[in-house]
């Protein structure tokens, strides 16, 4: 499974305190299955990925925000299906500036099988397609494109100004 480790990078790299301490950072995968048909290679991996920040002191929105740029691109079906609601999570409350956050979010992988003709096999995990445009009004750039500072810098402020 590759998606797990593609947002444990993405939280890493655009939460300050995940980033400067990263063993607040736990993944796991929950609920796992696989899906497979008769008579394909093919299969798909479906699953539960279960994140927990530990003893969190930053604004929520600094979770949230990766989490759903992440989102639009890794698994945009989740911005498609109503309720729009991508994921849950739950706080516990440790203090006045800190937090246990735990998010779940239910994600599939699809794995394609190639059979070698010397024997054995390889497989690869095609990327799924993201949104064009996730959120009425909000197509001038992807969530990602914003997080990630890929876009030119009169865009960016023409976005932040539609937001307010």
């Amino acid at each position: 499974m590759n998606k797990p480790d593609s947002l444990r990078c993405i939280l890493l790299a655009h939460v300050p305190q995940l980033r400067d301490d990263p063993s607040k950072l736990s993944m796991f995968v929950d609920r796992g299955r696989v899906a497979a048909r008769p008579g394909s290679l093919a299969f798909e991996y479906r699953y539960t990925l279960n994140i927990v920040a530990q003893d969190y002191a930053g604004s929520i929105d600094g979770l949230m925000v990766p989490i759903l740029a992440w989102i639009s691109e890794a698994q945009p079906d989740l911005l498609q299906t109503n309720p729009q609601e991508p994921f849950r999570f739950e706080s516990e409350l440790l203090s006045a500036d800190a937090a246990d956050v735990s998010i779940w979010i239910e994600l599939t992988e699809i794995v394609t099988v190639q059979p070698l003709e010397t024997g054995g096999f390889t497989t690869s995990h095609p990327a799924q397609t993201g949104l064009v445009d996730a959120f009425d009004g909000v197509g001038c750039v992807s969530l990602l494109q914003l997080l990630l500072r890929d876009v030119p810098a009169d865009e960016t402020r023409l976005v932040a100004e539609h937001a307010q």
